[in-house]
């Protein structure tokens, strides 16, 4: 018998403003007394809510419960920018270029499965199209260093046969209504998500093929037995023959590759909704996606009415945080830094407040894995999603479900042959050296 205990539960800073925006959906039930089934999730995510679907398209018969430690949409689903990128994005390069170009070229093949896999859901489960649309994304450039990072990008694209096209500042405006960048990079191939709209009505898809969805019910312990695994929350228990950890870097809260993740906080704020005379003003595209050249800079999102209102979405400030919070005051610093940079892009927009202010959780291993593997018999991960938990967070959960029905795939090849996350310094020297680190790449970046 093996018991882990959690040590911790996922704490949230600042309301999740891609949910909040959105009709309010009425709360499901936590778990209460005890319960059964035959493979229970840990959290309700991408990965969670994947690995859900993926089971019952091996086996419909599967008895699928899916425990959420809040609700769907306000963890780290309903806070990331909402990317679900095809092409390379490796966080931790100057240029988003991976270890290679065969790597590379393996990445996009088992990105556009999750596009493909995501596509299916929202066909499958009526989700409304402002909530996926294909419609790539840009690379923008605000400095010269920028510009030849998108140039740099452009030439790995091109030797991998991958389409893009070169924008200039002109092009820039036309698309943005900003005058800020001097060019961009464009990528057809992304689908933007409203995050918290595309898992409401994942969840809602699944809960009417049979799998239940608990939420509030964060699972304080693990403990394996003759029958498979019980997981007990604080108000029941529910006893499973197979366990999927859906759960990012709270797999490490259950004590799983402790010393071996890194746990980075990012922060967004979102405007209220642009009024028509700031509409006039702005000008350019109602919807457009832009992640920095350098992937330290900021992260900015045009979205309308299909995905809840005219507003727009910027994300940056990261720093390192090995218990996964964020205080009100780090995002109060963050905020006040986000609205000078968008204040600096969209000056025609200085007097739009920000309606909307939120912290979310990455969860990067330093050589850049995943943790998709059987971690104990009858346990399966689907985890460290690397600041990608879109497309990767589909991909693992896609895995996990498939090693946890014996089956294998191109997805399950891949992510078991992964090396084990790598070691990090000893605590307090991760944490010293990592802020310094983000610190002085965010200075690098300040531009973009």
């Amino acid at each position: 018998m093996t018991i882990h205990r959690a040590n911790r539960i996922p704490v949230f800073n600042g309301p999740a403003g891609w949910g909040v925006i959105l009709p309010p959906v009425p709360p499901r039930a936590r778990l209460q007394g005890d319960a059964g089934c035959d493979i229970a999730i840990l959290g309700g995510g991408f990965a969670g809510l994947s690995a859900a679907r993926r089971l019952h398209q091996i086996d419909p018969a599967l008895d699928i419960a899916i425990l959420d430690a809040a609700r769907i949409s306000e963890g780290g689903t309903g806070r990331n920018s909402g990317f679900m990128i095809d092409l390379p994005h490796e966080l931790t390069s100057s240029d988003y270029a991976g270890a290679g170009d065969d790597l590379d070229r393996r990445l996009t093949r088992l990105n556009r499965l999750a596009i493909d896999f995501a596509a299916g859901a929202v066909a499958d489960y009526a989700i409304p199209a402002g909530y996926f649309q294909r419609s790539g994304k840009i690379n923008g450039a605000a400095s010269r260093s920028g510009m030849a990072a998108n140039q740099s990008y452009a030439a790995h694209l091109a030797r991998l046969g991958e389409a893009h096209e070169m924008l200039d500042a002109q092009h820039m405006r036309e698309v943005t209504g900003s005058g800020y960048y001097h060019g961009g990079l464009f990528t057809p191939g992304t689908a933007m998500l409203q995050p918290a709209g595309y898992v409401q009505g994942f969840a809602a898809g699944l809960e009417r093929g049979g799998v239940r969805i608990y939420e509030n019910s964060p699972v304080r312990t693990l403990e394996s037995n003759a029958q498979g695994w019980r997981l007990a929350t604080d108000h029941g228990s529910i006893q499973a023959q197979r366990v999927i950890l859906a759960n990012n870097g709270h797999l490490e809260s259950f004590g799983f590759k402790r010393g071996r993740l890194m746990h980075i906080m990012l922060n967004a704020c979102m405007t209220e909704e642009l009024p028509p005379d700031s509409i006039r003003a702005l000008g350019g595209d109602e919807c457009w996606g832009l992640t920095p050249s350098d992937p330290m800079g900021c992260t900015v999102r045009r979205i309308g009415p299909a995905q809840g209102g005219h507003r727009i979405v910027i994300r940056q400030g990261g720093y390192y945080r090995p218990n996964m919070q964020t205080s009100a005051a780090d995002l109060a610093r963050a905020s006040r830094a986000m609205r000078r940079k968008f204040e600096a892009r969209f000056p025609m927009l200085k007097d739009l407040p920000f309606a909307h202010s939120w912290s979310g959780h990455l969860c990067l291993s330093k050589n850049a894995v995943s943790v998709m593997r059987q971690l104990e018999p009858g346990l399966y991960a689907a985890c460290v999603q690397n600041g990608l938990g879109t497309a990767r967070g589909t991909l693992t959960g896609i895995g996990a479900a498939e090693l946890a029905c014996g089956q294998g795939s191109e997805i399950t090849d891949f992510f078991t042959a992964e090396a084990e996350p790598s070691r990090l310094p000893p605590h307090p020297f991760d944490t010293i050296g990592a802020n310094a680190y983000l610190r002085w790449k965010e200075w690098q970046s300040r531009l973009e």
